[in-house]
């Protein structure tokens, strides 16, 4: 069941899991790099769970991106959380559309997939290519 937005609500409701929060990992790696003038392939998924379900199934995903980060065609992972608690976005940087097939069809990655479907109401992943990226300034 998709929830009607109110900006109302999302501003009145403070998030305990900010950017401020102890979960958030920082790297001295640079920042995902999103280009209109490359061939990479992207992912993005968007899963839909209850807020209570949440950081569990954040959890499950945090470990599968370790995963993949050790595939060949790996370019970078950047897993968002929703505020309200009830989705997930995670956008996927690859090399190739056939080497991202191949770490999904791999059994580790797929070990912890029942568990994960509990976890979950939809998980609805898309391909996708950059069309446009306008930066501060331009």
């Amino acid at each position: 069941m998709r929830s009607t937005f109110r900006p109302r609500d999302y501003l009145a409701s403070p998030f305990p899991n900010s950017a401020s929060s102890s979960n958030c990992q920082s790297s001295e790696v640079p920042m995902t790099q999103i280009r209109a003038d490359n061939q990479h392939v992207t992912q993005i998924t968007i899963v839909d769970s209850e807020p209570d379900k949440q950081a569990e199934a954040l959890s499950v995903m945090i470990e599968r991106a370790r995963f993949m980060a050790r595939q060949p065609g790996f370019i970078s992972i950047s897993l968002h959380r929703s505020l309200d608690g009830r989705r997930i976005v995670n956008y996927v940087q690859w090399q190739n559309r056939d080497l991202l097939r191949s770490a999904h069809q791999s059994p580790e990655f797929r070990k912890e997939w029942g568990h994960f479907d509990q976890l979950t109401d939809e998980i609805d992943p898309n391909l996708y290519e950059v069309a446009q990226v306008i930066n501060s300034g331009q």
